[in-house]
């Protein structure tokens, strides 16, 4: 992979991560971990963020 591809996909996880903030209410840093854990999948990724939320380690 080149740095290209590097800088591309951090961009990618970036925005996938925004909007995981925005629509959960999680940290930024707790989007990025759930990102590398689960992958893309939004469904996943949106249902595992709503748990943290309302498990209250969201602090």
């Amino acid at each position: 992979m080149t740095d290209i591809d590097d800088a591309r996909d951090d961009d990618v996880l970036d925005l996938l991560a925004g909007r995981l903030v925005k629509e959960a209410g999680i940290t930024k840093d707790q989007a990025r971990e759930l990102i590398k854990l689960i992958g893309t999948d939004w469904s996943s990724l949106l249902r595992e963020a709503h748990f943290i939320k309302e498990s209250g380690t969201d602090k």
